[in-house]
């Protein structure tokens, strides 16, 4: 079977036009490449060289044969490339899901952007998820990424969490709510008011703190009529339902009905990133970009 040596030792031949320069530049002796040579045509079971006093010339089956030869190892040189990038994490996909409350906006989208530019063989697969699947599915090797907000109630073996950045919380009010136009507030005064978003005993993320907050400060926050732990919640404290405490990222896919008022306190929320701990050398990447 002709062999990727052959191929190349012919090629070599082919575009130096003689086998003295062609084994110069292969660093092998002559006498040895004229051996493969020799073996490769019987193989071939035609000649590929016309042996002339001068300089070899390419029979009309080495002609067809050299066209054939280079685009073999042009593919080669390809395949052996692109299995380099993706053992190096250069190329291929990533699998990333977000929950509705950290949407894809302002510095996280920009990372992103800086990310993908930098690594241009790199594809992106995003979905929405809740937090509790994307962990879930992360566990079991069904995603790559997952990026949440903290906490976390249920831990998963072998899944690893990467604070990314935190920002405040606020008040998030229909534009005619009397705390609209409130310059600031405490927690305490919202003991009375009803809530969209209240939180599920065996799930963490962003109702689980606003509860432990509400907590805190004496209260724990009442139920509305309509309840919604998804980016709905903008539309339900629009309508007027009730309120939540969302974070500043939220006022940039928000109705412009909904007024965000600052609250009193050290009230912020931390976006995670969440990976196997195994991950691979594309994950690996990704995590360091992103925590950059």
């Amino acid at each position: 079977m002709t062999s990727i040596r052959q191929l190349r030792y012919f090629v070599e031949i082919a575009e130096c036009g003689s086998f003295s320069a062609a084994a110069e530049r292969l660093y092998i002796a002559q006498s040895a490449l004229s051996r493969q040579i020799k073996d490769l045509e019987q193989q071939l079971g035609t000649p590929l060289f016309e042996r002339t006093a001068r300089l070899p010339r390419l029979t009309l089956a080495g002609q067809a044969f050299l066209e054939r030869a280079r685009r073999l190892l042009a593919d080669l040189a390809q395949a052996e490339r692109v299995t380099r990038d993706i053992g190096e994490g250069r190329q291929g996909s990533l699998r990333l899901n977000h929950s509705s409350t950290v949407p894809l906006t302002g510095p996280l989208l920009a990372r992103l952007g800086g990310y993908l530019q930098a690594n241009l063989g790199i594809a992106l697969e995003i979905a929405q998820q809740s937090s509790e699947a994307q962990l879930e599915d992360i566990a079991a090797g069904r995603l790559d990424i997952g990026l949440l907000r903290l906490p976390v109630l249920r831990q998963h073996e072998g899944v690893v969490l990467h604070e990314l950045f935190s920002e405040p919380l606020l008040l998030a009010v229909a534009a005619g709510h009397p705390l609209a136009d409130a310059a600031q507030v405490r927690l305490e005064q919202l003991r009375e008011q009803r809530f969209v978003s209240i939180p599920h005993r065996d799930r963490g993320g962003l109702s689980y703190l606003s509860a432990s907050l509400c907590m805190e400060a004496g209260f724990f926050p009442r139920a509305a009529q309509v309840l919604s732990r998804k980016t709905t919640q903008l539309q339900l404290i629009q309508a007027g339902f009730g309120i939540a405490l969302l974070p500043a990222c939220m006022r940039e896919i928000a109705p412009r009905a909904i007024s965000f008022v600052a609250l009193e306190g050290a009230c912020e929320s931390t976006v995670a990133l969440a990976c196997r701990r195994d991950a691979g050398p594309m994950v690996q990447q990704f995590v360091a970009a992103m925590q950059g």
